[in-house]
Parts: structure tokens; sequence; C-alpha cells
């Protein structure tokens, strides 16, 4: 153990990745549905390691935090920027009024309490899950004009109030918004139903769009059908039928077919299907299920299906389809024979419904065959093909820009006050997020990428706060703990249910966004699955993303605001 620990202090980083290895491992682990979430296990793991005394020097701890505060920024982007539009502007000026919320109560708290800048930066930073106020807050305390060592010691206190406050701050957000919420808005029931109405308006008289038939991924199938009914008489084109499943609130397409033995690849409209041919039709599951009963037995061909089809996530970019609903675009001619499977809007999957509002940003998953689906993705914006290679230039470029920005400080009353170089990179990413859904042939960050940014910049910078804070955090955790817990669960209901009537009685949103918008504006994800579980659907998600990207950004500069109000 001894030889093990002087390698540790001699080499700091093989720490970091133990911290990491411990902290994501123990992070996985779920009682019943509690688990306490990779960055307070790392944040733990990080302490105890701490407990060795071990000195972590250079810029390792800023250059992860920035990288993690640009990935959040471009991810949010798009949906940022689109809610600053008319028709997105009540549910900014929400996400507003809530963060204002949250801040006002934090900062309540701490003055009725006393606590000094560090304990309200770290109360504020657990109580609302924001977990990147500790480094933003950091950042601001190194600059207040009080002693080194005071700095340190309010530095030191972030982390011990955040691992208190945080438990709550997440599993009581999902309880309060899961169970509490749709009690306030007239019961589970009254939400349930809600959500049905609002899938009936948005799906027409798509009957695949109906809740029965939601599922998560929506995926589309090629199935291959021998034509039994009479209703083909002495034959019927490819496009009559088309048309017949059109009117019966069906997107099914003719893709290849078997006639006289031989396999027709080329469909025409004006292709003739007659009794006893073979046709392969595709569309979404929903949409296919019950053919066999009405144009004849499923069979199974192997040859006749036996051809490529390709899956293609597109940017939607063109300027001519944002705001337009997915029905009318599923009119349009170049559509024919492309299904949606997905749509993704800053990292969350919204529903595929008729009447979803797509925005510019937004991932159509399209599916369909290759030449049909290549001449949707020109239509429609740019293909978002899966790629190993990160624009380092973009990213590296951004955070320089963004750092040079927050670092310009302006006096008031002999205090400077400055985005700092971290609020600096969550602005630029923001910018630099928002310009790559308008250009999108450069400025691209893989999925894969995003995620290494996003999680191991976070828990990278965590790892460190954990191990550097480990001697302090023990006496800290023992003067502030159990009263802190029970600050920091008044802090995280408080603004939850407010947020709840506002949205209800001021916004006037509608029942099933409610909740949706609630946890977008405080940044809570695991409170939206909560919700999405309790409710059986999807459309809660549609209130979160214009929510989530402006209570990301608002709770991250308040980790400024509260160390320059307790200052």
């Amino acid at each position: 153990m001894e030889w093990i620990t002087n390698v540790l202090r001699e080499h700091p980083e093989l720490a970091i990745f133990l911290t990491l290895a411990l902290g994501f491992k123990i992070g996985k682990i779920k009682i019943g549905n509690f688990s306490l979430g990779v960055v307070t296990s790392v944040l733990l793991v990080g302490v105890i390691i701490g407990q060795l005394d071990i000195q972590v020097g250079g810029p390792l701890k800023s250059v992860f935090f920035l990288l993690f505060l640009f990935a959040i920024g471009y991810k949010v982007g798009p949906q940022f920027f689109r809610g600053l539009k008319k028709d997105g502007l009540p549910q900014v000026y929400f996400a507003v009024c809530l963060c204002v919320v949250c801040l006002a109560v934090t900062w309540i708290l701490a003055k009725i309490m006393g606590y000094n800048a560090g304990e309200a930066a770290g109360l504020l930073s657990g109580a609302q899950t924001i977990s990147a106020v500790i480094g933003v807050a950091s950042d601001t305390i190194q600059n207040l004009d009080i002693s080194r060592s005071a700095q340190q010691n309010m530095i030191n206190i972030i982390p011990v109030a955040y691992a208190v406050t945080y438990i709550f701050g997440t599993a009581g957000s999902a309880w309060i918004l899961g169970s509490i919420g749709p009690r306030m808005l007239g019961g589970i029931d009254k939400v349930k139903q809600a959500c049905r109405d609002l899938e009936s308006q948005m799906g027409g008289n798509d009957k695949a769009d109906e809740p029965g038939f939601m599922n998560a991924d929506r995926p589309v199938v090629f199935r291959a059908y021998r034509i039994e009914n009479s209703w083909f008489g002495n034959g019927q084109t490819v496009k009559q039928l088309e048309e017949h499943f059109q009117h019966e609130g069906k997107r099914l397409f003719v893709e290849r077919m078997r006639q006289d033995g031989k396999i027709v690849n080329d469909i025409a409209p004006e292709q003739l299907i007659r009794l006893g041919d073979e046709v392969v039709l595709s569309g979404r599951r929903e949409y296919a299920i019950g053919e066999e009963d009405w144009i004849g037995k499923e069979v199974i061909d192997d040859p006749l299906l036996d051809f490529p089809v390709e899956v293609l996530p597109v940017l939607v970019t063109h300027s001519a389809f944002e705001g337009q609903n997915l029905g009318d675009i599923r009119q349009q001619g170049f559509m024919h024979g492309v299904s949606v499977r997905r749509i993704r809007r800053s990292g969350v999957n919204i529903p595929v419904l008729n009447g979803t509002t797509i925005d510019a940003g937004d991932t159509l998953e399209l599916v369909g065959l290759s030449r049909e689906v290549e001449a949707a993705a020109k239509e429609l914006g740019c293909p978002d093909r899966p790629t190993n290679i990160t624009d380092m230039v973009f990213v590296s470029l951004g955070i320089l820009l963004g750092g040079l920005f927050g670092a310009i400080a302006i006096r008031l009353g002999g205090i400077p006050i400055s985005l700092s170089t971290s609020g600096g990179a969550l602005i630029a990413g923001l910018v630099f997020g928002w310009l790559r859904s308008r250009h999108p042939n450069y400025g691209q960050i893989p999925e894969s990428s995003l995620w290494v940014l996003n999680n191991v910049g976070l828990n990278m910078f965590i790892a460190v706060v954990g191990i550097s804070a480990g001697p302090s955090f023990v006496k800290g955790f023992a003067e502030i703990g159990p009263m802190m817990f029970l600050i920091g669960a008044i802090a995280t209901s408080i603004p939850l249910l407010i947020g709840v009537l506002l949205a209800k009685y001021v916004f006037h949103f509608h029942p099933a966004l409610v909740l949706g918008c609630t946890a977008g504006a405080r940044t809570t994800t695991a409170a939206l699955g909560a919700i999405e579980e309790a409710v059986g659907s999807e459309t809660p998600a549609l209130g979160y993303t214009i929510t989530y990207a402006v209570g990301n950004t608002l709770l991250i500069i308040w980790g400024v605001v509260i160390v320059l109000l307790c200052s």
C-alpha cells in the first residue's frame, strides 16, 4: 500500500484515472430506482483518494472544464437561438423566470443560514443539479479581493455542499415532477389524457400516431406479401395502391415486386400489379401490421427481400422546412418511399408525430432505398453521416475566442465582474453550435466525441476537484452536512413547485407540456425520464428542449452571480 500511495503522489495523473474508473463504476450501481450518479460518485471517490494528500498541479482541471462547457453550449446552441423566435419566446420567458426563482431561493436561504460565497455556490450547484457551477464559481472566487487562504477555503467548501445537496437535487426532482407534479395538474389520469389529446391533435387521423402504437424508435420494416385480394381484379397500378394506403392513413410504399417469376427492381408509378404477384412494402412497422388480412399472405422470399436499405441521419438546415409540421414534410414528393424513424433535438428524442414542428438543427433519421433517401436528404438539408473525425480547429478556436471574451472584466464598486473563461467557453459553444446547424459542412463533432467532451471533460474536472478538496472535505462535511442537506431539499423543492404553478396558471402551457417545460428549465434529465414513465408518453419532451437550452445557460452563469451576491 505504501508503494501504491507513493506512486500516486509522484504520478497524480494515475490517481485521476483511478478516480474515474471507480467513480464511473459506482455511479452506475442502482438500488431500486436510486443511484448516486456518475458525477457525485467521481467526486466522492476523488475525496477518498484525496486523503492520501495527492497534489494535482497545472491547468489540467481548467482544460477539461472548458472542453465540457463548450460541448454543452454546442449541443444546445440551435435550440437556444431557436427559442428567441416568436413561437419559442413563451418557453424562453418561462425558463428565465424559473431560473431567477432558483437563484433567488438559493440566495435567500444562503443569507438566512449565513453561508459564505463557496457554501452558497455549492448549494446552488447541488440543489439545482448543475455541476458546472462548481467550476464557474471557483473561477469567480479567485477574482475576489480577499486573501488567498480565504479564497481556497471557499473553493474547498463548494464540492462539500454540492455532494450533500446533489442527491436530493436529482432524486427529489424526479419524485416531485413525476409524482407530485401530475397531482398539481389534476391527477395522473388527467395528465395522461392531455398527452393522448395532444398526440391526437398532432397526429391527425394517422393511426400509427395513436398512443397504443407508440414505441421508442419507430422501426421501419420491409415486408413481402402475395397479392390475393379481389380488389386488384384485372390489375391496379403502384400509384393506385399507394394512394389507397394513403386514404387509409398509412404511408406504405411499393419498393420491389416479383411478377411472372421475375424480380422487378425499378418500380414505376404506372407499374401494374396483378393477382398472384408478390410485392415488397416499406413503412413504419405500425403501418404494415395487419396488411396480411387485406392484401394477402405474407411470404418469406429471400431473393426478393435481398436489397440494400439506407438509414441516414439528416440535419435540417433548409429554411423552407423550418417551422413546418412533419406531416406536411411527409407529403412532399421527395419523401416518396422515405420513412422517418426518429427525430432528435439537442440530443433528446421527440415524438414522431404528424404535428411535430421541425426546427433548424433537428436530426431526422430517414430510412429507405439509397437513391430515395439521398434525394430527400438534399432537399431537407445535409446528411449527417456517422464519422470518427472531430473538427478540432472549430473546437479549439471556439474555446479560445470564448475564453478571451469571458476574460474581459468590468469593475463595479471595486469588484471585477466577468463571465470568466469558463462562462466565455459556454457562450462560444452556444454560438458555434448554432453556426454548425446553419452551415453543417464544417464544425462536426460526432456524437461519440460529444459524449467524451461532456462526460469525460466534466468528470475529469470533478475528479481533480475531489482529490484537491479531499484533505478538507471531511471537516467541512462535519460542519455543514446535516443542515445543508435539509436546506438543499428546500432549495430543490420550492422552485420546482413554483415552476409547475407558473407553467399552468401564468404561461398557460398545454398540460402535456407543463412538466416537461419545468424539467427542462431546471435541466433535470432524470426528471424528464420519470415524467415520461409516469404519463406513458414522449410528448413532455416537446417542452423540454428550448427550456433546457435556456436553463442550462443561465444556471451556469448563476455560478458567477451567486458568488457576487454573497461576497
